[in-house]
């Protein structure tokens, strides 16, 4: 089997766990995932609060204040699809729905991941506008975007197609 290739349903039936054990275990990976996405997301939230408390604020343009409200906005957002799983689980616990717990925490996980490459791209477009007034602004956030995308969706579907056998799907 290729390195990374193994699918739930063959990792589930190479380790013998049972639906309980995966489902701890999948939930104890989501979180280690989530707590990297969670500090980029606060420390990111944070220093955009803390703009509007800044001289240069003041002399933001009408659309530029737009877009960072809409930016604080998206990361509200964020950090709250990223916290998510952290309440979801203190709700559930003990109910016998780990599993169903650990699927809303990948949605709400996946979901705060897509907020955050929206909050980023807004920030990223309010900083090189204020900086630069350049018409180049919106190509150069394109391509950054690109590279988010590229980075989080088209590399982990491409090795996720490409080392994944068709036997492995099929036992999922």
């Amino acid at each position: 089997m290729p390195v990374g290739g193994a699918s739930e349903g063959a990792e589930q039936a190479r380790r013998q766990e049972s639906e309980a054990e995966r489902a701890d275990r999948q939930w104890n990976e989501l979180m280690q995932e989530v707590r990297v996405a969670q500090t980029g997301v606060q420390i990111l939230f944070g220093f955009l609060l803390s703009v509007a408390f800044t001289p240069a604020f003041g002399q933001l343009s009408d659309t530029d204040r737009i877009i960072y409200i809409t930016t604080v906005v998206l990361g509200a957002t964020a950090t709250g699809a990223l916290i998510a799983p952290v309440p979801f689980h203190r709700w559930v616990s003990g109910r016998s729905i780990k599993a169903q717990a650990v699927r809303w925490a990948a949605r709400l996980t996946f979901l705060g991941l897509a907020l955050l490459i929206a909050t980023l791209t807004s920030a990223l477009f309010l900083i090189l506008r204020v900086a630069t007034h350049d018409a180049f602004v919106p190509w150069l956030v394109g391509g950054v975007v690109a590279w988010y995308l590229a980075c989080w969706v088209v590399l982990p579907l491409w090795a996720r197609q490409r080392y994944t056998t068709v036997a492995e799907e099929d036992v999922d």
